[in-house]
């Protein structure tokens, strides 16, 4: 694995193979990601922290989607993913409406989505509390970003996770102190002035996974988001919360592995059909040539000069 940092972001890179971007939600970082990364092997994975979050502490604020958006598309080309590369695209909370944007606004660029605690945007008693949580967070600093944790631990992970898997909220809580409060405030901003994209934009496969016990991304809302795009797949995982890769990370590496294998098996596929449609249009291109060729010279007609065996009739 190596670190790397363009424009004051930071983000690492690990593999090779077709590439994998991850983006992580408010509150996470790169390493929202490092228990399910077994998903990708054969993969080139490349996880960023977001602006505001983890180590990329110093950004301009305020905060958008739309930066979100462009914060990726500029740590793909750093890392290599040119033009013409298309990528799978997995995010987590708001990172999946950073991943949504980028394959509504440019379809060519993402080979398929998947999300984890998906949601459009928030509905608008969420964008104000959202919005009040960045707000205590400026205000009252450390001691504010403790209070936000501490909530958001009761409320954002399953009653499990907080039972068995101690490991995994103590990780969430630490995960949550991590940004400074001003990151925190101004990632805030930027996910409760949200706007949802089209889901008919959206064309690529998509893998939907969201917790039985998710309050951010419910289970009827993920099954109504999923019906409304033309290739997905919803996945509830039982006595899970929002977090999802923390929470249950075997069952998220699982999932992810299987969908990427079979989106990939569809793009051989489809470029294999693509290529004997091909075949077959040359073919069928050359035979009408030739049959034409062969029909202007038994009657006489000058023959066609993009015909496949001109022939000139004798004068006489």
């Amino acid at each position: 694995m190596t670190t790397h940092t363009t424009d004051r972001i930071v983000y690492e890179v690990e593999g090779h193979g077709d590439p994998v971007l991850l983006v992580h939600g408010l509150g996470g970082s790169s390493n929202t990601w490092s228990a399910m990364l077994g998903a990708f092997d054969g993969h080139r994975t490349v996880r960023l922290d977001l602006p505001g979050s983890g180590r990329s502490s110093r950004f301009d604020a305020p905060l958008t989607i739309a930066d979100y958006v462009e914060a990726v598309r500029r740590v793909a080309a750093a890392a290599g993913i040119g033009s013409g590369r298309r990528v799978h695209l997995v995010g987590h909370s708001m990172g999946c409406i950073v991943a949504l944007h980028l394959a509504a606004e440019d379809p060519a660029f993402v080979h398929s989505l998947a999300l984890f605690g998906p949601l459009l945007t928030p509905s608008d008693p969420a964008k104000v509390a959202i919005a009040a949580r960045g707000a205590k967070a400026r205000a009252e600093g450390t001691a504010g970003m403790q209070a936000i944790a501490d909530m958001l631990l009761e409320t954002a992970v399953s009653a499990r996770t907080r039972r068995d898997r101690r490991a995994a909220a103590a990780f969430v809580r630490e995960s949550l102190l991590r940004p400074s409060p001003e990151g925190y405030a101004a990632s805030c901003e930027a996910l409760a002035g949200s706007q949802a994209v089209d889901p008919a934009a959206i064309g690529c496969p998509t893998l939907l996974v969201t917790g039985d016990e998710d309050r951010v991304a419910p289970p009827d809302a993920v099954r109504d988001l999923g019906s409304r795009l033309r290739d997905a797949r919803v996945v509830i995982l039982p006595g899970c919360g929002h977090w999802h890769p923390i929470e249950l990370p075997d069952e998220c590496q699982r999932l992810a592995a299987d969908f990427i294998a079979r989106a990939d098996r569809q793009a051989v596929e489809a470029e294999r059909r693509r290529a004997l449609e091909a075949a077959r249009s040359t073919a069928a291109t050359f035979s009408r040539a030739t049959v034409g060729a062969v029909v202007r010279a038994g009657t006489g007609a000058p023959a066609r000069a993009d015909s496949l065996n001109p022939v000139r009739n004798p004068v006489g």
